[in-house]
């Protein structure tokens, strides 16, 4: 602990967003970057407790308190060293995780937290420009060959590990290029795209194979990958793409679509990508011009009021469906426990309205096929068994006028796929592929990881499933391992 008093001198500090005329105009990341200097300051708020509650609640045990110590100290390369031992991509992890590790701080108690997602970030961006952010390549082979299905968070980082190990790793990805929802579904003033495709270049340097444009299970069968010894392991890694549906009247009319649909379609053409055929024509997801209601008030529908507001919408309203948080964290939540309180918005910041305890009762047609608004009510959530029930309150219905409308909220599970159906896997009853503790499903040979397997998640845990499959395949292959398993052994 470099500072002792430093969380006392020191208020907390993120970066500033970038203003509202310029970052509207653009696609670019909206926080300005935090200077080496300011981040020490930050770095220096951490009072390295006795039990780093951060680190336990981080889903990948990273050593905050270590590497918080070593920036305030200015060892910028040692404290990469340590972030890179637990974590394959912080430059990730800085920019899209929640940061649950922050609610955790010991400043929490009383005070604000220490601002570690921003240190993490700082971290990764000072080791690629100062160049320590090089291959990793294996001393031997191993002689084993690995299918990695999906290059999501998850099945990027256990392809890395696999290829460390020393072991051929080939990942198949269906859509054009990799990175799965890091590329497709996160819109670039979140994550520009040079920031993955970066960390992509190290890892075909390190000899990790990618084919995109390839769906397994369509383009090419799971036996004839798993025949004729082509490969050793299969590692599904494919998230979970099976979004949530809203079955009220007029959900089928033209104008009512999936978030992700959007959000796809939207960073394709960013990323100046053609369109896919099949899909909804272009003139229908773009928001341009149009009233735009996203239903659900998560980071899924933020995203969608952002990049709505950027493609020139005269108007998006989000609803979300719980109450509105408080302002101020609840006093009787426990100290570790998640915050209750509102965090500010970007997308309210910029333009979108959000209609909390609110709830869409049907879809309004106008005649041609085609929505014309959303009939939305009031509703009071009670707890029943523990669980959320919303009920409808009498006499607050009114319509939204809309042209087009987005389903945000959430995924339920694996999508139904020719991959699965050909493996002829067991699946939870909430959509999850079925498997046992070393993350082994029930083909031989064929492992499941990631979203896909645990459900809808956080970066963070996507990366701690893909390092803690890698450990396991790696062990079963090997007899032993040196990898790590954040999720336990």
């Amino acid at each position: 602990m470099g500072d002792p008093t430093a969380f006392i001198k020191r208020p907390r500090k993120v970066p500033s967003r970038r203003p509202l005329p310029s970052r509207l105009q653009d696609w670019q990341e909206i926080y300005v970057q935090f200077s080496r200097k300011d981040t020490a300051s930050q770095a220096s708020r951490c009072v390295s407790c006795g039990i780093a509650y951060c680190n336990f609640a981080c889903p990948l045990g990273n050593f905050i308190p270590d590497w918080n110590d070593l920036v305030y100290r200015g060892r910028w390369r040692d404290a990469s060293e340590r972030l890179h031992a637990t974590n394959n991509f912080p430059e990730l992890t800085g920019r899209l995780c929640p940061a649950p590790c922050e609610p955790a701080c010991s400043l929490s108690v009383n005070d604000m937290p220490v601002a570690n997602a921003v240190v993490e970030r700082k971290v990764a961006e000072v080791a690629f420009a100062e160049g320590w952010v090089g291959p990793v390549r294996p001393r031997a082979r191993s002689g084993r060959k690995v299918g990695v299905i999906g290059s999501g968070p998850a099945g990027l980082a256990a392809a890395q590990q696999l290829t460390r190990a020393g072991h051929e790793v080939t990942v198949f990805e269906r859509s054009p290029g990799a990175g799965g929802l890091l590329r497709y579904g996160i819109p670039d003033f979140k994550l520009e795209k040079w920031v993955l495709g970066r960390r992509l270049a190290q890892m075909h340097s390190e000899g990790a194979r990618f084919f995109c444009g390839v769906e397994v299970g369509v383009d090419i069968t799971v036996s004839a990958l798993l025949g004729r010894g082509r490969f050793d392991a299969l590692l599904l890694a494919g998230g979970a793409r099976a979004p949530r549906d809203l079955d009220v009247p007029g959900r089928r009319l033209r104008g009512v679509y999936q978030a992700i649909q959007f959000l796809v379609r939207a960073n394709r053409a960013v990323d100046g990508e053609t369109v896919v055929l099949g899909e909804p024509a272009h003139e229908d997801l773009s928001a341009c011009a149009k009233r735009v209601v996203v239903v659900g008030g998560g980071d899924t529908g933020a995203d969608c009021v952002s990049t709505a507001l950027r493609q020139g919408a005269s108007s998006v309203t989000q609803l979300e469906i719980m109450p509105e948080p408080s302002a101020a964290r609840d006093p009787w939540l426990p100290w570790l426990g998640q915050r209750s309180c509102a965090r500010p918005s970007a997308a309210a910041e910029e333009g979108g309205r959000c209609l909390w305890s609110a709830s869409p009762q049907r879809f309004l047609p106008d005649g041609a096929g085609h929505v014309r608004g959303v009939a939305t009510a009031n509703v009071r959530m009670e707890l029943e068994d523990g669980r959320p029930n919303f009920l409808v309150q009498p006499g607050t219905e009114r319509v939204l006028e809309a042209d087009l409308v987005l389903l945000a909220m959430g995924f339920k599970g694996a999508e139904r796929s020719p991959l699965l159906a050909q493996l002829d896997l067991p699946l939870t009853a909430d959509g999850k592929v079925a498997r046992d503790d070393v993350f082994a499903t029930a083909a031989p040979g064929v492992f499941a990881c990631g979203d896909m397997a645990r459900g809808q998640s956080l970066v963070a845990w996507a990366i701690a499933e893909g390092r803690s499959a890698a450990h396991h395949i790696d062990e079963t292959l090997m007899g032993e391992t040196l990898l790590p398993c954040p999720l336990g052994s």
